[in-house]
This record gives structure tokens, C-alpha cells and sequence, in this order.
């Protein structure tokens, strides 16, 4: 075979290889990318929420992070010595089509003790609250109305002191912070019970059967 020949069916494999479509029967198959959402939470240490949310089918991923502050590129140590005003945050991937804001919400609910202004659980300070940052009007909509459900249904004797407010520059942390449930399984078990929290979210919601949002809303995302 002549090396003209040769070069030939190179460039032809490359240049199909190269094609975001398979060819069988004479049909085309495009590959088709899935489109994501974004929404942001913060519920103090960012390695429990990451594992939360992340449990959940139709979330891609949750990326710990840093928001709220008024100090561009903050890090780790400027952040949990509470001097950029930033708060441990994740910022979720999901797919709507699978999962639901609302759903994502009655999550974020369920994970956090909303009755603590000072932290979340052994985290103290304003770098660990809770806060639902939102994105666009709708998401500022919904998080509104969870929570005065919350407020209105009963379920608690003090109102709910979570934060709602409109997302600012979210900061990505540090590598070593990202998966840290999973890479590191020993030590975040040891810092998760040692920390109480999910002694303190089972005392919360272990009589709250369904929060008010969790069913109606539930039923209704495939038409907001």
C-alpha cells in the first residue's frame, strides 16, 4: 500500500472519529449533552452538604465553596476565621428534569437546623450560617415560600432564622475540600459525629413528617 494511501485513510478515520454523532443503519444518533441547573446552599460545614445533596438522584454534583463575603478570592483560613463574611456554601449541579428546586429545597431543609442564627452545630459563626442563595426571581419565589410554610405550619416555636438572599461571586475551595466525604471517609465520620450533627438534625425533624412544600410542590414541578 502506497504511503498516499496510507495517509489518506488516516485523515478519513480521524475525521470520523471526530464526529459527535455514531452512524448505524443509515441513521444518524446525536449525542445529546444534558442540560443542568445551578442553585446554591449553605448549611454550615460544606463536606456534610456536599454528601447530602450529592445522594441525591438528578444532582451531577455539589462544589464546596465560598459566598456572601466582601473580599475577592478568599481562602480556607481567611474564611473560618470569620473576617471576609464569606460562608462555607455549595453550589449544585442538577438535572430538572429529574429533580426539582423544590425538592432540592425540602433537602436543604431537612439538613440544617434553621432555628440556629449563631452557626450550625459545632460550627460557630456567621462563616458557618445558613443561607439559600438565589439565582433568578423564581428561585427567590420558592425559597421565600418554604420558609414561611415552615414558619406557618407549626413545626417549630421560634421562626426559622435562615437567610435568603441574592448569590454574589461563589469562590470554589481549595482542592483538598472537594469530596472530602469520600476521599477522606475516616476522618469526616469522626468530625460529623464528634460535631453532632446529625444527632442535632435528628432531635429537629424527627417529628416533622413532611414539611408543607415537600408534597404539593412535589407534584407540580413538571409545570413551573
Amino acid at each position: 500500500m502506497s504511503n498516499s494511501r496510507i495517509s489518506s485513510r488516516h485523515l478519513l478515520l480521524t475525521a470520523l472519529l471526530a464526529l459527535p454523532f455514531l452512524t448505524l443503519g443509515g441513521q444518524s444518533a446525536p449525542v445529546k449533552a444534558t442540560e443542568t441547573a445551578e442553585a446554591i446552599f449553605a448549611g454550615g460545614c460544606f463536606w456534610c452538604m456536599e454528601e447530602a445533596f450529592e445522594k441525591l438522584s438528578g444532582v451531577v454534583e455539589a462544589v464546596s465553596g465560598y459566598i456572601g463575603g466582601n473580599v475577592p478570592n478568599p481562602d480556607y483560613a481567611a474564611v473560618s476565621a470569620g473576617t471576609t463574611g464569606h460562608t462555607e456554601a455549595i453550589k449544585v449541579a442538577y438535572d430538572p428534569g429529574k429533580i426539582s428546586y423544590q425538592e432540592l429545597l425540602a433537602s436543604f431543609w431537612r439538613n440544617i437546623d434553621p432555628l440556629d442564627g449563631g452557626g450550625q452545630f459545632c460550627d460557630r459563626g456567621s462563616q458557618y450560617r445558613s443561607e439559600i442563595f438565589v439565582l433568578d426571581q423564581r428561585q427567590q419565589e420558592l425559597a421565600t415560600r418554604s420558609r414561611q410554610q415552615i414558619n406557618d405550619s407549626g413545626a417549630f416555636n421560634i421562626p426559622v432564622v435562615t437567610g435568603i438572599s441574592t448569590a454574589s461571586t461563589f469562590y470554589p475551595a481549595e482542592q483538598y475540600h472537594q469530596n472530602y466525604y469520600r476521599e477522606n471517609p475516616t476522618r469526616y465520620k469522626f468530625y460529623k459525629w464528634n460535631c453532632g450533627r446529625q444527632q442535632r438534625l435528628d432531635s429537629i425533624w424527627h417529628s416533622v413528617k413532611k414539611l408543607p412544600f415537600e408534597a404539593a410542590d412535589a407534584l407540580s414541578t413538571q409545570t413551573d
